[in-house]
């Protein structure tokens, strides 16, 4: 996935900010759920966050080219999945490297529910 920096992202370091970088985790771990989930998965769960664990190791301004990776390393744990998400400027330069654990929660419940092989299997490298 591709974002460009806007100056609504920078920070007053003149950075993109902090909370620009989990946003974009967002949208681009929503797209790929969106485009790769069996239909009747996407309408049954909905996922939320746990936990972030974010590595920033470098940063651009305004106007610059963001490419967006993400997969998941590992099966499921119960109802817990784990997604990485690196982050790649025009050169590929790495600026950022997270990790992010989501929990499947079942719509109609507002519970908790096990990541079963069938949901996890579009995913899985």
């Amino acid at each position: 996935m591709m974002f460009v920096v806007g100056p609504d992202d920078i920070d007053e370091l003149g950075h993109v900010n902090n909370a620009v970088w989990v946003r974009w985790m967002e949208r681009i771990a929503v797209a790929h759920w969106q485009a790769d989930a069996d239909p009747a998965h996407r309408d049954a769960y909905v996922w939320v966050v746990t936990r972030h664990e974010i590595d920033y190791r470098g940063n651009v301004g305004s106007g610059a080219q963001i490419t967006a990776r993400t997969h998941i390393p590992a099966a499921p744990t119960g109802a817990r999945f784990d997604r990485c998400t690196e982050f790649h400027d025009h050169t590929g330069r790495l600026l950022v490297q997270a990790r992010t654990t989501w929990a499947l929660i079942d719509r109609a419940s507002g519970r908790l529910a096990r990541v079963t092989p069938a949901i996890a299997a579009p995913f899985l490298d």
